[in-house]
């Protein structure tokens, strides 16, 4: 069974979100963001933030122009904030080495800091019309279900070659399919209380088959109390400080677990997110070393 690529695009010709970043005006710079911000946070949390980061860093080499500290401010609690590092970093090698361009080839997007196989593909996809397979979660969920019959089950290394089994031949058309397979993941074909109603595929094997559940039942993921969450917490005393914070401002702000907040600190430190000065006073990536 394949999917429709028909019925497909004429549903996401009538019901595609107007965000921002499919706008023509949107760079390949500025689809590159919103793939960094949108991995694991919804759109609703990265579209202002986004819109901010456009009129901020129009082009790379304004964002590499700024301090590792300044994006990390910027970038608030869009979550997982070693994104905002890497793509710091990969703005400084665009300026540096490709004129300020994003580009358009698969293996040197792969080459630059921090764009891993989706993100490559995403913004050869998005960015330049091009016919490559974008894999995230939402895509995986519509293949395994309307192709296979199935609940998606872990990432495998033939997810991009069953995805791009499916596109259609026409370039354009290829690139618009991807965008709109994601788009049914996302709002139609949901990983809870999927809307089969609404769905514009004629045919679906998942639905033919009864809608069996997946094999291994999936853990809801909790934040609350986790390392994550100290981590977010520490990093927040330092995003709003001027400058270098003594150790003790740390501390008051996790209490509920010294270990645990010793761990989210030196785990903070490893990923180069905040810096110990000379003195012992802790900061923001890139602001120790100015104290200093």
């Amino acid at each position: 069974m394949s999917i429709d690529a028909q019925a497909l695009l004429g549903w996401f010709d009538d019901t595609a979100r107007a965000l921002p970043w499919r706008e023509p005006d949107a760079t390949a710079w500025h689809i590159l963001m919103s793939e960094i911000m949108l991995q694991q946070t919804p759109v609703v949390r990265v579209e202002p933030i986004w819109r901010e980061w456009v009129a901020r860093w129009p082009v790379p080499s304004a964002m590499a122009a700024s301090s590792q500290a300044e994006v990390l401010r910027a970038w608030g609690k869009l979550g997982y904030p070693r994104r905002a590092l890497r793509l710091h970093e990969c703005a400084r090698v665009l300026a540096a080495e490709h004129g300020d361009v994003v580009p358009a080839d698969v293996d040197v997007l792969l080459s630059l800091p921090g764009i891993g196989a989706y993100t490559a593909r995403a913004v050869a996809c998005f960015a330049y019309g091009q016919r490559v397979p974008v894999v995230d979660t939402n895509v995986r969920r519509v293949v395994a279900r309307a192709v296979h019959g199935r609940e998606p089950g872990n990432p495998s290394s033939r997810d991009l070659a069953e995805t791009e089994a499916l596109l259609p031949v026409p370039v354009p058309r290829a690139a618009r399919f991807s965008a709109a397979l994601m788009e049914l993941g996302a709002l139609v074909c949901t990983a809870r209380n999927p809307d089969c109603a609404r769905c514009p595929l004629p045919s679906c094997a998942w639905v033919t088959a009864g809608k069996p559940a997946a094999a291994v039942a999936r853990k809801a993921q909790k934040y609350e109390g986790t390392d994550r969450q100290a981590r977010g917490r520490l990093l927040d005393v330092l995003r709003d400080a001027s400058g270098p914070v003594e150790r003790i401002r740390l501390d008051l702000a996790w209490t509920r677990d010294p270990g645990q907040r010793a761990r989210a600190l030196d785990s903070l430190l490893v990923d180069g997110l905040i810096e110990q000065t000379d003195d012992g006073l802790f900061a923001l990536a890139g602001e120790g070393s100015a104290a200093g």
